[in-house]
């Protein structure tokens, strides 16, 4: 009963937000995937055309990313600076990527004039891209002052947005393959690698804090304000919520406490969530040409029942984590929860095999032009 009990901690200000918030950048993150690709293609530009994966790639992403987490883990220290850095040029230019469709939006609604300025690596500049550059920049610049976790969950998202909508999945069948290699990934380094290294090397790598050069320089110069700056600085890697978010101590919590969620854990659900919602559009564009009105033309919204199962399979995780007071790997729960619905409900609809292979003939015109 008193394990029953500590479910109650899901009701948590910081559990609900952390809940919420991956829930909608995951859908979020589909949703731009989608209007992308359609951008894309309406102006022809390939230039910034997604990268679709294929099946060495898919088996690839799970090993490198092991490797990538060896040296985080043993090297982290000595390259934290390096990481810091290369993490807020990454943020701005995710950060540009997210606020570019508003920019444009509010540009046609208000029939603002955009005087063209520059060109920059083939791309026409405009003053308006210039100011949201600014923006961009300076935002990156406060986090990196203050370290302040919204401002590391604003970034976070918008990298998990860019992400999702430049790296895509051509179908079902690779998309299974990436995901249960990661949930084998995910699975290993958090229950099992304290056998192999002495440690658990995915909390590891997840709780510790990198040097932030800003504090160094400003420490090497003996800049005024110093105190100001943040010494270590979290990675927009990951959602943080403090466990005292609408202020106050939670029970057994302390004010440094936080709920974290990787943006690996967002970002990979995100990734179906973009291809079985461009599948729905697909098949919403066919039922419009063929004025095909059925009650089964109407039900073929995969991404509803996907998302339905993200939603669930993250409190799965959750739950689990607080009933056995130790890190879950969210994968292990989100992969069933997300891919299960999917293929199970395109099988009673008889749109299995068309989600298993894909639209091979975009996939393979896209591969041409970008090869060309």
């Amino acid at each position: 009963m008193e394990s029953l009990w500590k479910l109650s901690y899901l009701l948590e200000p910081a559990s609900l937000a952390l809940i919420l918030t991956a829930v909608s950048v995951a859908y979020a993150s589909a949703s731009r995937a989608l209007d992308h690709g359609k951008e894309m293609e309406r102006n022809l530009d390939f230039s910034e055309a997604s990268i679709t994966l294929d099946r060495s790639q898919a088996l690839m992403i799970p090993l490198a990313s092991s490797c990538s987490l060896l040296l985080m883990f043993y090297l982290f220290s000595s390259v934290s600076h390096l990481v810091t850095a290369f993490t807020a040029v990454a943020s701005v230019m995710a950060l540009f990527f997210c606020l570019s469709p508003s920019i444009a939006y509010a540009k046609s609604q208000l029939n603002l004039m955009d005087p063209f300025v520059s060109r920059c690596c083939s791309k026409s500049f405009t003053r308006l891209q210039g100011l949201l550059l600014t923006f961009c920049i300076s935002t990156v610049a406060v986090w990196l002052v203050t370290g302040h976790w919204l401002l590391n969950n604003v970034l976070g998202i918008s990298i998990c947005i860019a992400f999702v909508s430049h790296v895509r999945l051509p179908n079902i069948k690779i998309c299974s393959l990436l995901l249960i290699c990661l949930f084998v990934y995910d699975v290993f380094w958090v229950f099992f690698s304290e056998r192999f290294f002495g440690a658990n090397v995915m909390v590891s790598v997840a709780t510790q804090k990198a040097s932030n050069p800003v504090h160094t320089v400003a420490n090497k110069l003996s800049l005024p304000g110093l105190q100001l700056i943040t010494k270590k600085i979290e990675l927009p890697v990951k959602l943080v919520f403090p466990r005292n978010l609408l202020g106050g101590i939670v029970p057994g919590s302390t004010p440094g406490d936080y709920m974290m969620l990787g943006l690996g854990d967002m970002a990979i659900p995100g990734m179906l969530l973009a291809l079985v919602l461009s599948f729905d559009h697909r098949k919403s564009k066919d039922v419009t040409v063929t004025s095909d009105l059925s009650p089964s033309s109407k039900r073929r919204k995969y991404v509803w029942f996907a998302l339905t199962g993200y939603g669930v399979g993250l409190v799965t995780a959750l739950a689990a984590g607080i009933l056995s007071q130790s890190p879950q790997p969210a994968l292990l729960y989100l992969v069933p929860s997300t891919l299960g619905p999917v293929v199970y409900l395109s099988w009673l609809r008889n749109d299995l095999w068309e989600l298993w292979e894909g639209s091979t003939t975009i996939v393979n015109e896209k591969a041409h032009l970008l090869e060309v």
